[in-house]
């Protein structure tokens, strides 16, 4: 049965070959989503092994955090905008556990990620959840989180007002967008604990910071922050 199923593949493989999200290039056996050319090359900062990171800093003075930390630098018109592209817009929730995973494997014996108990994907408001049909920032949490074995805790955290999207918005729109928009309606769920949150990708920071500052105002605990992205 496993040949007829690999002659299947194989000629299938003819009419829809799998491509790279990045270069376009076919795909070999092993490779998934990325050719290992272009994930060799993911231009990635390495926060996780770098204290007061650049990205630590964007919290400095707003909410106090642990540690901050994302796998790549995003760069408008670099092709490697195409993984956060195909994940957000295009249904690809499968690649948010790839690259979740890809970024565990290099986490897993890092300081960064001891100390964490749990991991919370930034909720999206339900009615844009049912539109999209998935959270993307849970898929990626997934892939860390089975690589890990750090628990995912999703029902706590809420979002409880929809908000429009940041994605043209300044600093200062972006905070009064995602102003008291989350609600801890479970805290005994993260009190004591060490959480990470997850997003796809930070700019300002205004939802993060938003996350954090509920979590915070509510019960006593500690929070580091992790991103496939920075922008």
């Amino acid at each position: 049965m496993s040949n007829i199923s690999n002659y299947v593949h194989a000629f299938l493989e003819l009419f829809y070959p799998r491509l790279c999200l990045v270069c376009g290039e076919k795909l070999i056996t092993m490779e998934k989503y990325l050719c290992l050319k272009c994930l060799l090359h993911l231009p990635r900062t390495n926060f996780h092994d770098e204290p007061e990171n650049a990205m630590e800093q964007l919290f400095y003075g707003r909410v106090p955090i642990q540690r901050a930390t994302a796998y790549f630098d995003f760069k408008k018109g670099s092709p490697y905008q195409k993984i956060l592209h195909q994940l957000k817009y295009r249904g690809m929730k499968e690649l948010g556990e790839y690259m979740g995973a890809q970024y565990a494997l290099e986490l897993q014996n890092s300081e960064f990620i001891g100390a964490v108990d749990l991991i919370c994907p930034v909720p999206l408001h339900p009615k844009k959840e049912r539109k999209r049909g998935y959270n993307q920032s849970y898929h990626l949490a997934k892939g860390l989180s089975d690589k890990l074995g750090i628990p995912i805790e999703r029902e706590a955290l809420i979002r409880r007002k929809f908000s429009s999207t940041q994605t043209k918005k300044g600093r200062y729109e972006r905070w009064e967008n995602v102003e008291d928009i989350f609600e801890l309606h479970q805290p005994e769920a993260f009190a004591g604990k060490h959480v990470l949150l997850i997003d796809d990708v930070v700019t300002t920071g205004a939802t993060l910071e938003a996350c954090a500052a509920t979590i915070l105002q509510n019960c006593p605990a500690k929070i580091s922050i992790l991103t496939l992205a920075i922008a």
